[in-house]
């Protein structure tokens, strides 16, 4: 048999060789630009979706911090001096709000009750107002009577009510609701005269507790395709007078 004979023009050029690997650049190349858009709107996404899952957590935060307003009472002055003037826990400004609440952030329903300063103020970005709040543990009439100052009658119906320590952001404070246009609380109060309706009023001048509590707030910059913090309303489940003594009979 005769050896077979090579082709001496078989074989790729140079020209094709350069052809092919263009080619494959840009196949490369936008296989990796997909791919980088994919991962970029799938960040946008979840960014946007922990941001409303934010939102709605501390919209729920509120909500059950202030259905679960405890009555609870307290004795104001430190708790090593003399016995202070007992008083209700329970302070509404239009600015402020002092509480006892059965649902904590740490425990949730679990825990034990906490004392609620809420407050609002400046956003740290310096855009808006903030809502937060601190939580303190309340451990009786007593320990909690350093938060008192002191019981001042009302100028406008003279009851006697309890002032407290003006609360102030820290370390531990939590932030309900930041780069908000406005923030107030308001409180249902009853009419004054009989069969006059119930009305809002920015703070709470009588004794015990109001019907429900309203944190009126709206963000600074509303986005339509993001959940955005809205007014809150919560009513007040007590309805037993906090001056008399009940006992099993």
């Amino acid at each position: 048999m005769s050896a077979r004979r090579l082709n001496p023009r078989a074989g790729v050029t140079l020209l094709e060789v350069l052809i092919a690997v263009t080619l494959l650049s840009l196949l490369t190349v936008g296989m990796f630009l997909a791919l980088r858009i994919g991962l970029s709107a799938f960040a946008r996404t979840d960014s946007k979706l922990m941001e409303n899952r934010r939102v709605a957590g501390a919209q729920r935060i509120i909500d059950q911090e202030l259905e679960g307003l405890i009555p609870a009472r307290v004795n104001c002055g430190p708790p090593d001096g003399p016995p202070g003037q007992p008083a209700i826990l329970f302070q509404g400004l239009s600015d402020t709000m002092t509480m006892v609440s059965g649902f904590s952030l740490q425990a949730a329903w679990r825990g034990r009750p906490q004392v609620l300063q809420f407050l609002i103020g400046p956003s740290d970005q310096g855009e808006g107002l903030r809502l937060m709040v601190n939580e303190t543990p309340y451990l009786g009439p007593v320990s909690s009577g350093a938060l008192c100052t002191g019981v001042v009658p009302d100028p406008q119906t003279g009851i006697g009510l309890p002032q407290f320590l003006r609360p102030s952001a820290g370390p531990a404070t939590f932030v309900l609701a930041d780069h908000l246009a406005y923030c107030r609380f308001k409180y249902l109060t009853p009419g004054s005269l009989p069969g006059q309706p119930p009305t809002w009023q920015p703070g709470w001048g009588s004794a015990g507790w109001p019907s429900a509590i309203r944190i009126e707030m709206a963000p600074a910059q509303p986005s339509v395709g993001q959940l955005q913090p809205i007014t809150v309303t919560a009513p007040v489940y007590i309805n037993r007078v906090p001056e008399v003594m009940y006992t099993d009979r």
